[in-house]
């Protein structure tokens, strides 16, 4: 009988141990979130900025003490197979509760195969060609897609700069270029304008010498150029463009948005457009106070990236905050259940897509910086 307590009592105790330890994680509420940006290679200053506006972001979120984010950084190169790399590590070896990445959308189309797999919930913050998403039901993004941001491109083209006959150049080496060309394509047109070939002029990272493929161009007579590149061979276009008196506008997208585009390209990015997540020379309080904070942090200006990188954790932190669990589960359904979160680059809402509906702005750009030009709702 004695025996027979003494056990009863011990499987008590552990049953309450048990109990007890879901309860205790709980209550700190400690995540692990793992992060995949291009710290080195041709766009790495789309990484660097994005991890600066993250880590500054989580300096509030552990300072409030809802939750506790430690945070892997892991350095794609950005190369798409790096990317896997680092997905699969971040899982199999750091067993991340979530990942926050990539920065171009070949790198994150890469990565999100892996982490649907293992149903850990991805979300990135700056990738917008429309297949991200379709990867499946654990991938989310909080920026605009392509679909959005090549309408906004075609509209202002059209109806805001009067042009009505184009040339589009591409990266063919990039899914996001071709992504966003083609939507632009489809809206130019039945705005009414022209294409002056209905090929594209392409060219694939890495080039340096554009003239050839712009003698090609220069001979059609375009009114204005899409160019929906990275900034790496975008800066060097639009200096050889000029050098060869090609003086119509070029017209681009986010991936525009880097400081070096100004160093590569100087004087010649004058008199361009972009549209973009984020204008530092927007009047709205949140958005200088963003400025403000990030310019104490660093040292300098932040783009679009260190904006997209700042609200990417946040709505990851207020999803799990409100998830009240670490279940990968729980996570996503959190991520997906998102509606007007307030941030720097918008107000946002996660759709039945898994895609962020929110507004774009239109920027020209100048040696001296882009400058806010308009917005555009969805």
């Amino acid at each position: 009988m004695i025996k027979k307590l003494k056990l009863k009592r011990i499987f008590t105790i552990g049953a309450l141990a048990l109990s007890l330890a879901p309860l205790s994680l709980a209550a700190k509420r400690e995540v692990k979130i793992g992060a995949v940006f291009p710290m080195t290679g041709p766009v790495a200053t789309y990484g660097q900025e994005s991890v600066n506006g993250i880590k500054l972001a989580l300096k509030k979120i552990n300072a409030e003490g809802k939750i506790s984010i430690e945070l892997k950084v892991e350095d794609n190169k950005s190369e798409p197979q790096e990317s896997a790399n680092a997905v699969t590590k971040l899982i199999k070896s750091d067993s991340v509760d979530a990942i926050i990445g990539s920065v171009a959308s070949s790198n994150t189309l890469a990565g999100a195969p892996i982490a649907q797999t293992n149903k850990v919930p991805l979300m990135t913050p700056a990738s917008t060609n429309e297949k991200v998403t379709m990867t499946g039901d654990f991938i989310s993004r909080t920026c605009f897609t392509d679909a959005f941001q090549g309408v906004v491109m075609a509209k202002f083209a059209f109806e805001n700069l009067k042009k009505k006959k184009m040339a589009i150049i591409i990266d063919n080496s990039s899914d996001y270029s071709k992504g966003l060309s083609k939507v632009f394509k489809k809206k130019f047109k039945e705005l009414g304008g022209a294409l002056v070939s209905d090929e594209d002029f392409a060219y694939i990272q890495k080039d340096t010498d554009f003239r050839s493929l712009l003698r090609k161009i220069k001979r059609t007579k375009p009114d204005a150029i899409f160019l929906p590149g990275y900034y790496t061979e975008v800066g060097l276009i639009l200096k050889q463009a000029r050098q060869m008196g090609m003086n119509m506008p070029f017209l681009g997208g986010d991936g525009w948005d880097s400081p070096t585009l100004q160093k590569l390209a100087g004087d010649a990015v004058s008199g361009n457009y972009i549209s973009s997540h984020f204008a530092p020379d927007d009047k709205d309080e949140k958005v200088q106070a963003f400025v403000k904070e990030y310019k104490a942090a660093y040292g300098q200006q932040p783009g679009a990236m260190a904006a997209l990188g700042y609200d990417g954790i946040l709505v990851m932190a207020d999803a799990i905050t409100k998830a009240k669990s670490t279940k990968n589960t729980d996570i996503q359904a959190a991520i997906l259940a998102t509606k007007n979160f307030v941030g720097v680059t918008g107000s946002i809402t996660i759709d039945k897509d898994r895609n962020a509906q929110k507004s774009a702005v239109v920027l020209e750009t100048t040696p001296s910086g882009n400058v806010f030009n308009s917005k555009v709702n969805p």
